[in-house]
């Protein structure tokens, strides 16, 4: 059956894959795709279908009321797969309120739109509103527990960016049970994988180790971080939106808990192996005094999603770190060449 998505911040990192695997897996799904295409998203990343059928992209912000309104009303969505966030932690320590704006008032703004439509055309509790949260939103955990965040985990953010997110989270669920709307969230662990921004750490650990330059890791580089390749992701995206249960939430693991420096040194190993230099790319690890609202451990546990949506990763953490530090080494090679 086709469908008409609305897919928020579709130029972004984890957006684009999806745009790419649901046009792939649903090619008679029509997909419209709205970024403001700030720092973070880049067109590049879907310029190989900006003129194929079943495809528009709208340059705007989904905090704009005016436009967000005329979406709806040209289109007639059956669904919202909303990504759009300001999402750089640092970033977010510097100045919270662009956080607020993109995250807390653009959530509102697509979720009274969407609300307005779909009663109108009778089917709030049938068109569904997917928001796509992330695991920082439950806090921090210690380094020697085993615990790991679920979906009754209170919310604890720590820092501004998590707690926007945490804010839209709270504002999706309250329209799911003021409304009736058939709304739906998931948490991701942190993704990796090809075309990440280049802010982010594993870009940042292998763009500077190719430069040749200090490998910056906060504080002791023991924080640790569940990685998920971004594919697994797009799979457990795909049966959350078309198979979840409204209102509920779902956890989403790589089950790939690496602490910074042991993720710094494994990359550096595929480096020494693809680009060898006359000493090791180790030696270019240093340590920075750490940032502020820096939560130690992120964990979360993904056996809601494995047991009810039958879904599990199929990259292995060392093949998919391998095919990613390839991607950057080719991009690089086809810049410096």
């Amino acid at each position: 059956m086709s469908k008409s998505l609305l897919i928020t911040g579709g130029a972004g990192f984890i957006a684009s894959h999806f745009i790419h695997y649901i046009r792939q897996q649903y090619p008679e799904y029509h997909i419209i795709n709205i970024d403001k295409l700030t720092y973070a998203g880049s067109d590049t990343n879907l310029k190989h279908i900006t003129f194929t059928e079943n495809y528009d992209f709208i340059k705007g912000d989904i905090a704009d009321e005016q436009l967000i309104n005329h979406i709806f009303s040209d289109y007639d969505i059956d669904g919202v797969i909303h990504f759009a966030a300001e999402s750089h932690v640092d970033r977010s320590i510097k100045d919270a309120k662009t956080f607020i704006e993109s995250n807390v008032l653009g959530t509102t703004v697509l979720l009274q739109a969407a609300r307005n439509a779909w009663n109108k055309a009778g089917e709030l509790d049938k068109r569904r509103f997917y928001q796509i949260s992330t695991d920082e939103v439950y806090g921090s955990l210690e380094l020697d527990t085993d615990k790991r965040f679920n979906e009754q985990t209170p919310y604890d953010p720590r820092n501004p960016y998590s707690a926007s997110k945490a804010s839209a989270d709270m504002l999706v669920k309250s329209f799911g049970h003021t409304y009736d709307m058939n709304i739906v969230t998931s948490s991701s662990s942190n993704n990796y994988g090809p075309g990440q921004h280049a802010e982010k750490l594993i870009p940042t650990i292998i763009s500077n180790a190719l430069h040749g330059k200090p490998i910056p890791l906060y504080g002791d580089g023991k924080n640790v971080r569940d990685w998920l390749y971004v594919k697994d992701h797009c799979r457990a995206l795909d049966l959350v939106f078309h198979e979840g249960k409204t209102l509920e939430k779902y956890n989403i693991s790589g089950r790939n808990e690496q602490s910074n420096i042991e993720l710094a040194l494994m990359i550096c190993d595929i480096l020494d192996h693809l680009k060898p230099k006359t000493y090791s790319h180790k030696e270019l690890i240093t340590f920075t005094d750490d940032r502020q609202g820096h939560d130690r451990r992120y964990a979360v546990d993904d056996r809601k999603i494995r047991t009810t949506l039958g879904w599990k990763p199929l990259m292995t953490f060392d093949a998919g770190l391998n095919k990613t530090v390839e991607w950057y080494v080719d991009q690089w090679e086809k810049v410096t060449l």
